[in-house]
């Protein structure tokens, strides 16, 4: 998303504005987008409205908040608009590992290698699809990893 657009690279708030367009609920969880280019991608999730009761980020805003790397990442490293127009980012299966206490704004980021963009691009070409798995890392202010996640995802022409 920051650099898909006709018209040059797409800013960092465009990008968070079209997430919250296309997820409304992301929107309400305050979700941005922080970096966002060729293979890589990182969220802010901030505590505000992501609280549990006991004091912590919740559990599912912190796995929405690294799952959704998998539509950003492919977004920013593929070319959806034209070699692989019709294509789409899907999620087939996820699984997060809490580590510590998530207190305060973080993040979440993922990258995926060049070589395995390029095996899932020629894939998805030859196939209509290609599966792709993104590990994430959630870390608070202090640098402190607060979970991680790996998510297998699929990159699918629909239709």
């Amino acid at each position: 998303m920051p650099d898909t657009d006709a018209s040059g690279p797409m800013s960092l708030d465009d990008a968070t504005a079209h997430i919250h367009d296309a997820i409304p609920i992301v929107g309400a969880m305050g979700i941005r987008v922080l970096d966002g280019g060729v293979g890589h991608a990182t969220v802010e999730l901030p505590a505000g409205p992501n609280g549990n009761h006991f004091g912590v980020l919740y559990a599912g805003s912190l796995f929405t908040a690294a799952e959704l790397l998998g539509g950003l990442i492919p977004r920013t490293t593929f070319d959806l608009e034209g070699e692989l127009a019709g294509y789409v980012p899907l999620v087939k299966s996820s699984e997060i590992k809490f580590l510590k206490p998530a207190l305060g704004d973080v993040t979440a980021t993922a990258r995926l290698a060049p070589e395995e963009a390029e095996r899932v691009r020629r894939e998805a070409l030859e196939k209509g699809k290609s599966e792709f798995v993104l590990y994430a890392e959630i870390t608070d202010g202090q640098g402190n990893v607060v979970a991680t996640t790996r998510g297998l995802y699929q990159l699918r022409k629909l239709g």
